[in-house]
């Protein structure tokens, strides 16, 4: 286990209090950054979508539930699956019973998509005990238009707003899988009366803040324990001086 080294109380705080200051410039580029992407030009969605709910068919704009702003995770669950996604279904575990709710104080709707049928998913959903909107885009464009479904006999191979050619000029062989097949997405819509505007999208690590459990292990010593995130030099031994350090 890779451990950080000892230090003395006054030799912790002078480190933490180096450390605050580069975190309060993330956090101002941070919000510097937030204010870009809202920011950021809107395109009207025109085209009429029709998703299978729980109470029958449904619109694009009947997922708004009436408020001005929709957010749509787009949880992995291909038709052929019986069981969603498991880092979806993680991330969805995570979010509490008052989630939505806290959504919807600021005039925000939440649901999920997904292509599976419909009856998939509302049985995926009462294992789960989720108390969430869920809707199936089966058989519709909407997964491909907003590029969560992966198939080159419908649309160009983009993902991430990356090309197969950008892929592999990364050394990625990300689109060598048997297609059609699934990835996760979160997109944001504003409603203007009875328009519909798609305002952003993110994808792969974007889509971290999902559940959240990541950000707080990004606070521990140990971290997310992801080979990647592992800091160089560290020792695999906290102190030489401390062999029963672990005991």
């Amino acid at each position: 286990m890779n451990l950080p080294k000892i230090a003395t109380q006054d030799e912790w705080l002078a480190a933490r209090t180096e450390l605050l200051a580069r975190e309060k410039e993330l956090t101002r580029q941070r919000d510097a950054l937030n204010t870009q992407r809202r920011n950021l030009p809107m395109v009207e969605v025109e085209k009429d979508y029709v998703l299978d709910g729980p109470d029958g068919p449904v619109q694009l704009i009947d997922l708004f539930d009436g408020l001005r702003q929709l957010i749509v995770y787009h949880f992995m669950f291909d038709p052929s699956w019986d069981e969603g996604c498991p880092s979806c279904t993680a991330g969805t575990d995570e979010l509490s019973a008052g989630f939505v709710e806290h959504l919807r104080a600021r005039d925000t709707a939440y649901a999920m998509v997904s292509r599976a049928p419909l009856a998939k998913l509302l049985r995926w959903k009462a294992e789960r005990g989720w108390d969430l909107p869920w809707y199936s885009s089966y058989g519709t464009d909407f997964n491909h238009d907003f590029g969560v479904t992966i198939d080159e006999s419908v649309t160009p191979a983009r993902y991430n707003y990356r090309s197969r050619a950008e892929f592999e000029a990364m050394g990625s062989d990300f689109f060598d899988c048997e297609q059609p097949f699934e990835m996760p997405g979160r997109s944001c819509f504003l409603r203007v009366d009875d328009r519909v505007f798609h305002t952003y999208s993110q994808y792969a690590r974007g889509l971290e803040s999902t559940g959240g459990s990541y950000y707080f292990l990004d606070l521990t010593a140990l971290g997310r324990q992801e080979s990647w995130e592992k800091p160089e030099g560290r020792s695999e031994r906290a102190h030489a001086a401390r062999p029963d350090f672990t005991s």
